[in-house]
């Protein structure tokens, strides 16, 4: 039997009573939070041309698109997921060498889901198998240094998920993983360097295609057998060896991903809450600030720091700006928290950002990386032109696995970010449908997720 047949076979196999009862509130607490980031992202500049692309190419009405509107499966996952991904405050899985978003391929299931007309024990097995195969191969096959993106795993994932979605045989999922895993690697260049749309879009792209490959494999198409272990598969070409024994492998893996606090890049979350804090304990004028030293753990460094992604204070698009930790920073002292508000061209743009941000400084410090990703360290000195120097230090943030996120804390977060497109009811009605999935189909979620509505004035 190949590794992809192992995969198929733990995945095909699996039932909602293999999920624990923490598993499933996990679960549902980051639909929760992926709908209500989706539901933010109506207005994303990206988010319009994709849905104007979606309304001039058409496509068969089998699946709703958050916001209204239906096309086909495959499309709509790329929209939805677009949506979940805009906005770059949806949840994060991180591994040593690489760090994820597992929550990216609710777009994908959804669609499947709704085309089978799935109930929701049903989804949110597929979900946990989406989040344990992605976040599983993070741990043991992390693709970044190597010049690979992060998507590279989750096509696995999305396939996975997506197979048990339509309820395909172990073979027909063999092949759906094979396909999506042999065609959709992706080169990291899309998170170095100056940043463009492709930063939050390529996620849904590999959801789009790795859909668009499980539903060719619905069909009989066959993928590669060999995809893992053959000549020039996976581990030859990127990932170098490893093993997974995925008959030892539970559905878990979701409790171990965090969610995100602030509108930011996941390991800027800590920092953030540290500068939120010291503002609170010790009230300044921003505009007294001469310098502050941040040191992190060297993935907060090499990404979003200035290290080997590249330099952080030439800040122009919003993709730029929640990928760099002096702008994050200089916002949440600015403005005291960091929301989709943050990230408006004009706010990026202006003066007291653009100075604040020159004059912090980002190291790594080889103790903090040693630390993570059981934490993430950090410690913050802010000097003042009044000679007075403020100081905190930080080992996780709320939302984090060690202090996870609520019911409440999701529920203020979803409703913060979906009160301009709904009504109070149908806000109420998709936090019910959720908590109580067990007892809806994928159907009934998607008919109230297309009532969300970008308002007419807005709109226009």
């Amino acid at each position: 039997m190949t590794e992809v047949q192992k995969l198929a076979k733990f995945t095909s196999s699996r039932k909602f009573a293999d999920l624990s009862e923490e598993t499933i509130g996990q679960l549902k607490i980051r639909l929760l939070d992926s709908l209500g980031v989706a539901i933010g992202a109506l207005e994303g500049e990206p988010i319009k041309m994709i849905k104007e692309q979606l309304d001039d190419f058409g496509g068969n009405p089998k699946a709703s698109l958050i916001g209204g509107g239906r096309t086909s499966p495959d499309r709509a996952a790329l929209f939805n997921s677009a949506l979940v991904r805009y906005l770059d405050f949806n949840d994060s899985y991180l591994a040593k060498n690489e760090t994820c978003h597992p929550s990216d391929n609710i777009g994908s299931l959804l669609a499947a889901g709704q085309y089978n007309d799935i109930d929701g024990e049903h989804f949110l097995t597929a979900m946990a198998i989406a989040y344990q195969v992605q976040s599983r191969l993070s741990d043991v096959a992390p693709v970044r240094d190597k010049g690979f993106d992060h998507t590279v795993q989750g096509s696995y994932g999305a396939a996975a998920g997506a197979s048990y979605a339509l309820g395909l045989d172990p073979v027909k999922t063999a092949n759906a993983i094979a396909i999506a895993a042999t065609a959709y690697n992706a080169l990291r260049v899309t998170r170095t360097g100056n940043l463009s749309h492709w930063k939050g879009l390529a996620y849904p792209s590999t959801g789009w295609t790795a859909t668009h490959a499980t539903f060719l494999a619905m069909r009989g198409i066959t993928g590669p057998e060999e995809v893992f272990e053959g000549n020039k598969g996976f581990k030859e070409s990127i990932a170098g060896d490893f093993s997974i024994d995925w008959s030892k492998e539970d559905l878990n893996r979701v409790n171990q991903s965090i969610i995100k606090k602030f509108n930011a890049e996941i390991h800027s979350q800590s920092t953030l809450e540290g500068l939120q804090e010291l503002q609170n304990q010790n009230p300044f004028d921003p505009a007294n600030v001469d310098r502050i030293v941040l040191n992190t753990f060297d993935v907060a460094y090499n990404i979003i720091g200035g290290g080997e992604e590249g330099d952080k204070k030439n800040i122009r698009t919003k993709e730029e700006a929640d990928h760099s930790l002096p702008y994050m920073m200089a916002a949440v002292l600015l403005d005291g928290n960091l929301m989709p508000e943050q990230y408006h061209p004009e706010r990026i743009q202006r003066r007291d950002i653009q100075q604040l941000l020159k004059k912090i400084d980002v190291y790594e410090k080889s103790e903090y990386s040693d630390r993570f990703p059981l934490e993430m360290v950090v410690d913050l000195t802010v000097t003042l032109k009044d000679g007075r120097s403020l100081y905190i230090s930080k080992t996780d943030y709320e939302g984090f696995h060690s202090r996870p996120a609520s019911w409440e804390f999701i529920i203020e977060k979803f409703n913060l970010l979906s009160v301009p497109y709904t009504t109070e009811k149908l806000r109420e009605d998709i936090i019910s449908v959720v908590q109580n999935l067990e007892n809806h189909s994928v159907n009934e979620l998607m008919q109230l997720l297309e009532q969300v509505q970008v308002p007419a004035a807005v709109e226009a």
